[in-house]
């Protein structure tokens, strides 16, 4: 699956409608965000099940306000719609991988207890 690009209206759909929803918040004068771009692309293709999703801060600066994003690229990981993962800066292939391999093995209802606590 390619990468989906996100807005203040598509990401609440994309968080409750899907078990694993990655966020890339960048810009395109951003140099890390662009070497991050292919990592995280590939990264998309390798893992169809799993929502790959890109939001342009310039273009969508209410919903970068909203997310607390203060340096880009800023990577988010939620699981059946509760933040999980948040870290600014670009991650090289191996990092996204691991990620991505914790995200999966979350155990969700110790996360949602935490949450509530």
């Amino acid at each position: 699956m390619s990468t989906v690009d996100l807005t203040t209206q598509t990401l609440p759909t994309t968080l409750e409608s899907s078990s694993i929803v990655l966020v890339d918040f960048w810009a395109d004068w951003c140099g890390p965000c662009r070497a991050f771009a292919p990592v995280f692309s590939e990264a998309s293709e390798a893992h169809p099940d799993i929502v790959f999703g890109k939001v342009d801060t310039e273009a969508e600066r209410e919903l970068s306000a909203a997310a607390g994003i203060r340096s880009i690229p800023t990577l988010m990981a939620f699981r059946d719609g509760i933040l999980v993962f948040s870290q600014a800066g670009a991650l090289p292939r191996s990092a996204l991988d691991q990620l991505i391999t914790a995200v999966r093995g979350l155990d969700m209802d110790a996360v949602r207890a935490q949450v509530s606590a």
